[in-house]
């Protein structure tokens, strides 16, 4: 190896082991929000021997975050496993190598990317690591190293960086006039490794055309590869407008509210201007107290005059990108990584009914910011004519700031109490905060018994969350749980929940709160029954619940709090709403059998015959005759 390629293997490896130092204060740190279900609960991850079935099973098996994600889910049943069940420390640790890992390979990137852009040998030696190390070094990729779900994300960003720089050596051959084939074929192994991390590295032509229109210029040895090259492009972008127009919009467009959302799809469009501005705020302004991890405060657009920030945003981003195009060849760097950051919001800042804003969608849009930041620096020293020494020493400054705030922001996430406290003191609008806040000291109290310590605590958390959020239900949902725990619920906090119930926005976090009270009644908190049927009623009524969310409710009610009467209505509400074909009214008539209410069977095998008979008539005339799945 030569002398040059082991020292910058040295800086490399050095890069990776503070990568993943910087986040070390934030061990053993607990399971949050998504990890939950993803993880904890997920009986499917949980691996108890390791072998080949074993591991099919999980890799092909229905999983809650999709069948797209197998790798990461395949990791976190390995890391259960390795731990002997859920352990936060092992999932973490995890985490932190493969950021670590990550690091490393994006320092051989930024290398071959810099050399590709005719960048000076001796400012590359330090250059290409410093900018990987700024990358990982940036507070705001705390949520997605100590997140332990968003493994779907880091992993997928470290297989969409490789695929990237194999893309980039083998279009340098193909400059240099020797074949490529072998680094092409590389590529497309290794996005189709990433897209079974997450569907957004399916973004990847979108990187490689970024790379083309601004470094590479679709320059080749070969002039008929170069048009090759050109015409390629053309026609897959031609198709990937196609696609969106004729594929995309007509699917995902909403008109009205998205389900579980409190805006359409015009809104959402309108307010992601706004959101990717917070995004770059972020980056360029990294401090703590600037990332809150929960973004569900974030009041959509309404039009592009309300807020008055949504047509000002619009147009910052539009200018951003123009001066990126009209800067492309004279400054390629910093409009790569301009296009690279947008291109990384595309999915995510579309029209897909997602929520509004995550910070883990910047994993690999870092990748771009920083690449355009760096270039941006190096253009001012160059100017002002800075000397080696001063630059370097600049370069110190700006990645120990960004080590500091995130050695900060890492502490914060060694609980999920300090992660609350965190969240509710800088975006007291946030009513999941306010949620985790008087969980976690509910949890740190022991839960649900009698003599929990910390249940005076968890109480004030929730009245404060309550008085801050007036469109969330979670908090006077918990209230209300903690203060029969207590022995001191009012008919007025029930009156309260059930006057918020019928006004606020149905959002999917609002809809949960029926998990909080089957939940904490089946861990024996005394609820009053009657209040408690009113006001799943309410909830029902508000026709946010779906299927399976229904049937869920009509078997607490049945099971738990044994009414079957009352729960029928909630059976049949969510059979009409199922395929005429679900075979859960079969299902739910044996089990009534079987508690001895053939009455009520019989009224559910009758739905379910007549839903058959009439989808049967609908379909006759397509010669349609099958009517199980």
């Amino acid at each position: 190896m030569p002398a040059a390629n082991r020292q910058f293997l040295l800086a490399s490896l050095i890069v990776a082991l503070l990568a993943g130092l910087l986040f070390t204060p934030g061990l053993p740190g607990e399971f949050i929000f998504d990890d939950i279900p993803n993880i904890t609960t997920n009986q499917a991850l949980h691996l108890t021997q390791l072998n080949a079935e074993a591991l099919g099973k999980v890799l092909t098996g229905l999983q809650l975050s999709g069948t797209t994600r197998s790798l990461p889910m395949l990791t976190f049943a390995v890391d259960y496993w390795r731990a002997g069940g859920p352990d936060p420390l092992t999932f973490k640790t995890t985490n932190i190598v493969l950021h670590a890992l990550t690091a490393f390979v994006l320092a051989w990137f930024f290398r071959s990317l810099l050399l590709a852009a005719s960048v000076p040998d001796a400012r590359i030696r330090w250059l290409a690591p410093s900018l990987a190390l700024a990358w990982a070094a940036h507070p705001l990729q705390v949520s997605s190293v100590l997140y332990v779900v968003q493994r779907l994300q880091s992993m997928g960003t470290l297989f969409l960086v490789l695929a990237l720089w194999a893309y980039l050596l083998a279009r340098q051959a193909q400059i240099e006039g020797r074949p490529g084939r072998t680094g092409m074929l590389l590529t497309l192994l290794l996005w189709v490794v990433a897209m079974g991390c997450k569907e957004d590295s399916a973004l990847l032509p979108a990187y490689m055309l970024a790379l083309e229109l601004t470094v590479l210029r679709f320059a080749a040895a070969d002039l008929r590869l170069a048009n090759m090259l050109r015409r390629s492009y053309l026609l897959a972008m031609l198709v990937g407008a196609a696609v969106y127009v004729l594929v995309i919009i007509p699917n995902f467009w909403q008109g009205q509210a998205y389900l579980g959302r409190d805006y359409s799809a015009a809104e959402r469009l309108l307010t992601q201007g706004r959101v990717l501005c917070m995004y770059l705020w972020q980056i360029l302004v990294p401090w703590p107290k600037h990332m809150v991890f929960y973004y569900d405060w974030i009041q959509p657009s309404r039009s592009l005059w309300y807020p008055w920030t949504t047509l000002p945003a619009i147009a910052f981003v539009l200018v951003l990108l123009g001066i990126a195009w009209r800067l492309r060849s004279r400054r390629p760097l910093f409009s790569l990584g301009v296009l690279l950051f947008f291109s990384a919001h595309f999915i995510t800042s579309n029209v897909i009914g997602l929520e509004l804003a995550f910070e883990h969608r910047n994993h690999f849009a870092l990748v771009g910011a920083v690449l355009a930041v760096g270039s941006l620096l190096a253009y001012v020293s160059l100017r002002l004519h800075l000397r080696p020494i001063m630059q370097a020493i600049g370069c110190t400054f700006v990645i120990v700031v960004l080590a500091s705030a995130t050695l900060l922001r890492a502490h914060t996430w060694n609980s999920t109490l300090s992660i609350a406290r965190s969240a509710t003191e800088h975006a007291p609008g946030s009513g999941r905060a306010w949620t985790q806040l008087c969980a976690s000291h509910f949890s740190a109290g022991g839960g649900a018994v009698q003599d929990n310590p910390r249940l005076d605590e968890a109480i004030e958390s929730c009245m404060a969350g309550t008085a801050a959020v007036p469109q969330s239900l979670n908090s006077p949902t918990l209230l209300i749980v903690l203060k029969s725990l207590r022995g001191d619920v009012t008919p007025q906090d029930w009156n309260h929940l059930q006057q918020r119930l019928e006004t606020v926005p149905m959002t999917s976090d609002n809809a949960r709160i029926f998990m909080i009270l089957t939940f904490h009644s089946r861990k024996g908190v005394k609820l009053d029954k009657q209040e408690l049927l009113e006001t799943l009623a309410s909830l029902a009524g508000r026709g946010a619940l779906g299927p399976f969310n229904t049937a869920s409710i009509g078997y607490f009610i049945m099971n738990d709090l044994s009414e079957p009467d009352l729960a029928i209505p909630y059976f049949v509400e969510a059979i009409e709403a199922s395929p005429p074909s679900d075979p859960f009214p079969r299902q739910l008539g044996a089990e009534l059998r079987a508690k001895g209410r053939p009455d009520l069977a019989k009224k559910i095998e009758t739905l379910s015959l007549t839903r058959l008979g009439t989808a049967g008539t609908s379909n006759a005339g397509a010669g349609d005759t099958k009517l199980d799945r």
